[in-house]
């Protein structure tokens, strides 16, 4: 039997318009899990970016209340719990005339005004003892409900790590303060300290900037990157840090107290017997003069060298990238007049605590500009991102 012909199909109609649609392969569950993982645990770092960030401005509070040797042991889990009753108040403040630091600054002085400082060393401790907790519960949490993402696990035990190691640091630098001649803590121990909790927000930044976007992102804008000024934005980081670690010197000793004019020191541009103790080197850590003298050059070292990283970064192609390192300037310009007119008074409290957050923030900034010179963020012809 003869078929009938068919009829001719319309160039314009579709071939195989009546086979079966054919459905698009999604991402699995393990790549919609690490998707998920990655904004919750960019959430959970944000937490201990925020703690560390407080942790270092209480550190800061109890340095200059000259409260970080009213606890003169180390209980990493006993000493959670303060003093309460009458009894263990007077059992600590006993233990606390013990030390050269009542002997020589303090003697005389009443229950009252030792609980005061006590509270600001316990709460000091407390807050680790908080970021330590919350990092553990956030770790086993994300751990046990396997939402961590390929590579990450020694990332995050990493941070934990350091966090840990920080402890044992505060008190190697609170031991030096407790027998000898000394009235303060070790100034070179002092910015280990100091030094370390800038190294942790460090890392914790440069994660939740990585968090913030996804690995195939990322894999794509380092392709663009700016080799060169991720460079210089390298050695400016490293310069920041050197500042901050002669900063934790000047008020390991009280140095930002002792020469309050400027730009001269004590009426002259070398301040006056630099080299007095013997031996030489404990100059560079003990010398009112030569300490604040050291950070002062840094800084302007640091200022000019900084500028420069600017002048390069705000020629970049990339719209975000110029953005950041505008940033950085700004605040750069805004830390170093807050840092004139800390000396210009004396260094009081409230504005020595606001030089050192604004080192937090400065820091921050310059990982944040080379952060972007690394990953600079996708932009159309136009230049929008």
């Amino acid at each position: 039997m003869a078929q009938k012909p068919t009829s001719k199909r319309s160039i314009f109609e579709e071939v195989g318009t009546d086979a079966k649609p054919v459905s698009i392969p999604k991402g699995g569950l393990i790549d919609t899990g690490k998707a998920g993982a990655r904004k919750g645990i960019r959430l959970w770092l944000l937490v201990l970016f925020a703690m560390v960030m407080l942790m270092i401005a209480v550190g800061g509070m109890t340095r200059l209340t000259d409260s970080g040797l009213s606890i003169t042991e180390w209980k990493p889990v006993t000493g959670a719990m303060p003093p309460m009753s009458a009894e263990h108040w007077a059992t600590e403040f006993e233990k606390y005339k013990q030390i050269p630091e009542y002997k020589l600054q303090n003697e005389g002085m009443s229950l009252s005004e030792f609980k005061a400082i006590y509270w600001w060393e316990w709460g000091h401790r407390q807050l680790g003892r908080t970021i330590g907790l919350i990092w553990a519960l956030g770790f086993l949490g994300f751990a046990v409900a396997r939402k961590i993402p390929t590579g990450w696990t020694k990332k995050l035990l990493f941070i934990g790590a350091l966090g840990g190691l920080q402890g044992a640091i505060g008190w190697w630098m609170v031991s030096s303060g407790l027998s000898g001649d000394r009235l303060d803590v070790a100034s070179y121990r002092l910015a280990t300290h100091l030094g370390l909790a800038f190294v942790i927000l460090g890392f914790i930044a440069w994660y939740v900037f990585e968090l913030s976007r996804t690995e195939a992102e990322l894999m794509q804008a380092r392709r663009s990157r700016d080799g060169k000024l991720f460079g210089l934005s390298t050695s400016l980081l490293h310069l920041a840090f050197l500042q901050i670690l002669l900063g934790a010197l000047v008020a390991g000793i009280d140095a930002g107290r002792g020469f309050t004019d400027w730009p001269l020191m004590g009426g002259q541009v070398f301040p006056p017997d630099p080299f007095s103790i013997t031996p030489l080197w404990r100059n560079f850590f003990e010398d009112a003069g030569l300490v604040q003298f050291m950070h002062r050059v840094a800084g302007y070292v640091l200022f000019v060298y900084g500028l420069f990283v600017w002048s390069r970064g705000r020629k970049s192609a990339v719209r975000s990238t110029q953005a950041s390192f505008n940033m950085m300037a700004a605040i750069m310009f805004l830390q170093v007049a807050l840092g004139i007119v800390t000396v210009l008074n004396g260094a009081p409290m409230h504005l020595g605590l606001a030089h050192q957050i604004g080192a937090v923030a400065l820091f921050v900034a310059i990982m944040r500009a080379r952060f972007m010179s690394q990953y600079p963020k996708q932009q159309s012809v136009r230049g929008d991102t």
